[in-house]
């Protein structure tokens, strides 16, 4: 059996998952002080009949990332980055403990001036002095030579617990991204081990010996062991597992937009024949633009939690939520309290829900049920709106998905997935009010915990030939060889898919999906000299596709 589990902000989901279909289903409270407890309270209650023996896969979608991301609980840690010619590094500063350096290497991956040990020294005693424990390295063209990020490391080794370097991040070259998602790698790491070893121990006094699977920000999981090295991806994994629940039950062929609503807030995605929308070049939230790979999403603080209040005579909803509904003891009204009183929701308490919604009533100069009605209506435009708003930008520029780059393709919705605590409530009156085909997935409430247990295994590796230089590379993955003047394309993909297999195993792929790979970039480059040939340089990126592990047909069939 598989345990999928996944913390929301309001709640905490989690499935037990057989061959014959969900076996167990919780739904409990999230305390986003104190992440851990609502893990432990999730397994705890869906393990009270279960035989832990029989568990086979652990997959783990949390919003630690995120929370300390939006609230700034990351841990300080260092950086030192090394540019030489161009833009000066210090634009890009992460923080305090932000050091540009000297040395150089250049696009070829060829050394312009080299490393300064004393400085590095100088740096290293500096930072001890602050009390940093963890250190980012990156070079800017470290993805074509890393010699400078390895030979900082070896100095700095002795100083610090573990230092993060730029190279391992991504084949894809962008400096300052690069410099942003190794310093969120090296800020999250203590917390992200401390709360997974944790997790770890109690599933262990729990009996269950399963291997871990976290939930990346691309759909895939990655083993505990491999998370390690890049906790950074764990970032935006709950929009994530909210699209893998939602792909089962997208039409074929067509485009679906996909919402899930929330307590606090509702996560948007988009559906291109089942296959979800990818950030081109990485996560962006804020100020932090990132290499992380990611599905595309869309967070609005809108949810069924949401605060109401009047301002200059109108309602306004969220963005932020003062707890749960008042039907179910919270300070005040919220969008859940107008379903309440309407009727569409036929639990809570509906006296309470009923105070709550007068209160805005006798502010509007509405009857009760109207201010009920009006409440309701306006959560689902507002919803609407910002959704449609993203088409039209969407369509503005060229569509990326996860197995193709659509230049032309215009995104045209004909249907909305919902997920979440109150889909099956906002479906039918989206339905009402727009005309469009709106379904809330079966067991939407859960929708995503069983997104996550089923999402299988992704990875991606990039590398680089030159056959002048007679040279093949992957950094990413410390993979460097020599090559001869004849290295083919047909050579290249061979390695590459070599290499993929070997990532993907020791990420915690099963053997039926490793077939399951895709070309997702290629390029090639003569190099002429004087104008004779002197060279090529191929490039190319592979990938395990994103999608959901087999055998679990009936979990995820529309009739589930």
């Amino acid at each position: 059996m598989i345990l999928g589990l996944d913390v929301g902000g309001t709640h905490t989901d989690a499935v037990l998952l057989s061959n014959a279909g969900i076996q167990e289903r919780v739904k409990v409270s999230t305390d986003p002080g104190d992440l851990f407890k609502s893990v432990l309270s999730g397994f705890s209650a869906l393990l009270a009949h279960t035989d832990p023996e029989k568990i086979h896969r652990v997959v783990i979608s949390t919003t630690l990332t995120t929370n300390a991301l939006v609230q700034k609980t990351m841990t300080p840690v260092g950086m030192i980055v090394s540019a030489g010619p161009g833009i000066d590094p210090s634009h890009f500063r992460t923080g305090k403990h932000y050091y540009t350096v000297s040395g150089s290497i250049n696009h070829r991956g060829q050394e312009k001036a080299p490393v300064n040990e004393m400085e590095i020294q100088d740096i290293a005693n500096a930072m001890k002095q602050d009390g940093i424990e963890y250190v980012g390295v990156v070079s800017k063209f470290c993805v074509r030579n890393p010699l400078h990020e390895i030979q900082i490391q070896r100095i700095l080794d002795t100083h610090f617990k573990r230092i993060f370097l730029g190279h391992h991040i991504s084949g894809n070259l962008n400096f300052p991204r690069r410099i942003t998602t190794t310093h969120l790698n090296a800020s999250v790491f203590s917390l992200h081990k401390e709360f997974f070893a944790a997790v770890e121990k109690s599933l262990a006094q729990m009996g269950i010996m399963a291997p871990i699977q976290i939930l990346k920000a691309d759909g895939g999981t990655m083993t505990l062991d491999a998370s390690m090295v890049f906790p950074a991806q764990t970032v935006l994994s709950g929009p994530a597992a909210s699209i893998m629940g939602a792909i089962p039950h997208a039409p074929e062929g067509k485009d679906a937009i996909v919402l899930d609503i929330g307590g606090t807030t509702t996560d948007i995605a988009f559906l291109m024949d089942k296959t979800p929308l990818l950030e081109p070049v990485g996560i962006c939230r804020g100020r932090y633009k990132s290499l992380i790979r990611s599905l595309r999403t869309s967070s609005i603080g809108i949810g069924g939690d949401s605060a109401l209040r009047i301002k200059a005579g109108k309602l306004t909803i969220g963005p932020d939520r003062l707890g749960p509904a008042m039907a179910f003891g919270g300070p005040g009204p919220t969008p859940t309290d107008a379903m309440v009183v309407l009727g569409v929701m036929d639990k809570g308490d509906r006296r309470k829900a009923l105070e709550g919604v007068k209160q805005i009533g006798q502010a509007l100069s509405m009857s009760d049920m109207d201010a009920a009605e009006h409440i309701f209506r306006l959560c689902c435009n507002i919803i609407l709106k910002k959704t449609f708003e993203i088409i039209d930008r969407l369509n503005a520029k060229p569509v990326y998905t996860v197995h193709d780059f659509l230049e032309s393709y215009t995104l045209s919705p004909s249907k909305i997935l919902l997920l979440g605590g109150p889909a099956r409530f906002f479906a039918k009156k989206i339905k009402q009010m727009y005309k469009i085909d709106t379904l809330a997935v079966p067991e939407s409430s859960v929708a995503n915990a069983i997104g996550a247990a089923l999402a299988r295994t992704t990875c991606e590796i990039s590398l680089n030939a030159d056959t002048e230089q007679g040279i093949i590379t992957a950094h990413e993955e410390d993979f460097v060889e020599p090559i001869s003047g004849s290295y083919s394309e047909d050579d290249l993909m061979e390695t590459a898919y070599t290499l993929l297999k070997e990532k993907a195993e020791r990420t915690g792929a099963s053997s039926d999906t490793l077939e399951e790979v895709e070309v997702v970039e290629f390029q090639a480059f003569n190099i002429v000299r004087n104008f004779f040939p002197k060279g090529k340089i191929y490039r190319t990126k592979m990938q395990l596709k994103p999608g959901l592990i087999k055998g679990y047909e009936s979990v995820v069939s529309p009739s589930a």
